[in-house]
């Protein structure tokens, strides 16, 4: 590896220090993409905030690039936001909420240092933030907690704080506390302290809100009741969980909690305020080697996400590159470390939403969108000067199946390229039998909601009109060998169909035929894999 200068060593690792590039995720409808937009609010990049007008009405939201979630006022791809805050820069990749959309938000996870986890108020720990919290765990990602919706009627504080123990492991601590129960949200105090920062939403949350400082005893505009009740629940929830340790915070059994409404911008400062000051910067990542690729070492990349149709009238591809080490320079030499062909760096991108600024200088943490990079995929690393490779990314393993077909034989080659993309992307599985699928390749999905947007894009990127048959009888699949496929084809009740990359995957019709089969062939399936 060749070094880096003295000078140039410093100055990546100190540009490394200033930046905070972390994921937002959260169960849906607890408030992600309207705190995204408050964050980007505070950073200027609005001048007003969209969503918080509700999702009728998300039109202006800056994270929800896409035309499908523009209609239905969801997240259903990733997008990245830079920013710039206090002396920092924040690389925030705003995620899917949905379920069916967790292998995307899975494949940020990996790019990220960090994770803000929503809870919302009313609903505690729900069913895909116990998930999210678990996928943090095993990728070693400290995880700040905020209670989100806080001006809206909900659970009590610590019953939420015993919640996030008894669901996750890590220990909830209060670096600030409500003033004021759910759907009374007065303002935040920090435990131990005598003020508290008084907040009121501005134009229903499209400005910035007022706040300022006052004393908890001698407020006039604060009942004394609510005050001594807040003062009582921040010292409970120290007395039992302690004070933030940034050490224990870092080391992922401690998970520091803050108080928000996002459609407010109520707590919205504080919480950018503890990022700032508390999170971690980038430092080197372990490659396939076991060994690590420091921040200040030449430049590397790790492609986490391949996206297109963000600019219909360019009909684009961008490969979304977190920086590892070095910096990263637009037009400079790039090699792909699976192929050895060189990567034409000259179009980059920083992504704002569905914006776009062009990427001259990069560092580790930044995230560049790389346009219309020919042979990049999820998973792979590109660099300059010596090779490096970062490990793979894995898949989960599809739980929904079904055939789609070509409505109109004029239109194949959009379909077929439609296809392709789709599945270069990881939108969506498409799998074939040995034989080609004569009768139409499957489909395969995580959830439902992937075969919905699939078709539509297919529609309105590529003018494909598809049909899906019914689903097929099948709710769970596991790769194996390809030496095993010989083994399979004598076992009832199975269907062995081929990835475009030649990779066999048997569908089974229940758990009890996968474990069956587990047992009589165990050498053929060494791993479980990500889905269960």
């Amino acid at each position: 590896m060749t070094p880096l200068s003295a000078s140039d060593s410093t100055l990546v690792r100190a540009e490394a220090d200033r930046r905070r590039t972390f994921a937002v995720i959260s169960h849906p409808d607890a408030g992600k993409s309207t705190l995204t937009e408050a964050m980007a609010l505070h950073a200027r990049l609005l001048d007003q905030a969209g969503a918080t007008h509700g999702k009728a009405s998300r039109a202006a939201s800056l994270s929800d690039w896409g035309e499908l979630e523009r209609e239905r006022g969801i997240s259903i791809s990733s997008t990245a936001l830079r920013f710039g805050y206090g002396d920092a820069i924040f690389n925030l990749l705003d995620t899917p909420g949905h379920a069916d959309f967790s292998e995307d938000t899975y494949r940020v996870l990996t790019a990220v240092d960090f994770a803000v986890m929503l809870l919302d108020a009313a609903k505690g720990m729900e069913t895909q933030t116990r998930k999210l919290f678990d996928a943090c765990r095993r990728l070693g990602l400290p995880v700040v907690t905020v209670v989100n919706k806080w001006d809206r009627p909900g659970q009590g504080a610590l019953e939420l704080f015993d919640a996030v123990q008894e669901a996750t492991g890590r220990v909830p601590v209060a670096v600030n506390w409500p003033v004021g129960e759910s759907g009374r949200f007065e303002g935040l105090l920090t435990p131990g302290e005598s003020t508290y920062l008084r907040h009121e939403a501005v134009d229903s949350g499209a400005h910035l809100a007022h706040e300022e400082h006052r004393e908890g005893v001698t407020d006039a505009h604060l009942d004394p009741g609510v005050w001594k009740a807040a003062v009582e629940g921040a010292s409970i929830a120290t007395e039992l969980n302690g004070v933030f340790d940034r050490t224990a915070f870092l080391a992922g059994t401690q998970t520091p909690v803050m108080f928000t409404a996002a459609a407010g911008n109520l707590g919205v400062r504080a919480l950018l305020d503890f990022l700032l000051n508390q999170a971690p910067a980038p430092t080197g990542r372990t490659d396939v080697h076991g060994q690590i690729r420091t921040v200040d070492a030449e430049f590397s990349g790790y492609v986490f996400k391949v996206q297109a149709g963000m600019n219909p009238a360019h009909r684009d591809q961008i490969a979304f590159v977190r920086v590892n080490s070095g910096t990263f320079e637009r037009g400079m030499d790039l090699r792909h470390a699976q192929s050895g062909r060189p990567v034409l760096s000259k179009y980059a991108h920083h992504l704002v939403g569905r914006g776009r600024q062009t990427a001259n200088e990069s560092r580790p943490g930044d995230v560049v969108g790389i346009v219309n990079a020919t042979g990049l995929g999820v998973g792979d690393t590109i660099h300059a000067g010596p090779p490096v490779v970062f490990p793979g990314m894995p898949r989960f393993n599809p739980e929904r199946f079904r055939v789609v077909r070509n409505r109109d034989a004029a239109r194949h080659k959009g379909f077929a390229k439609g296809l392709a993309q789709l599945e270069s992307e990881g939108a969506i599985q498409v799998l074939r039998d040995a034989e080609g699928s004569p009768g139409g390749p499957v489909l395969a999905a995580v959830g439902d909601l992937q075969f919905e947007v699939a078709t539509e894009r297919l529609h309105r990127e590529f003018g494909a009109e598809v049909a899906l048959d019914a689903p097929l009888s099948y709710d769970r699949a596991r790769p194996i060998p390809a030496h095993g496929v010989q083994e399979l084809k004598a076992v009832t009740g199975l269907r062995i169909l081929y990835r475009p990359d030649g990779e066999a995957l048997v569908l089974f019709p229940d758990r009890w035929k996968l474990e069956r089969t587990v047992g009589q062939f165990p050498a053929l399936f060494p791993e479980e894999g990500l889905a269960g």
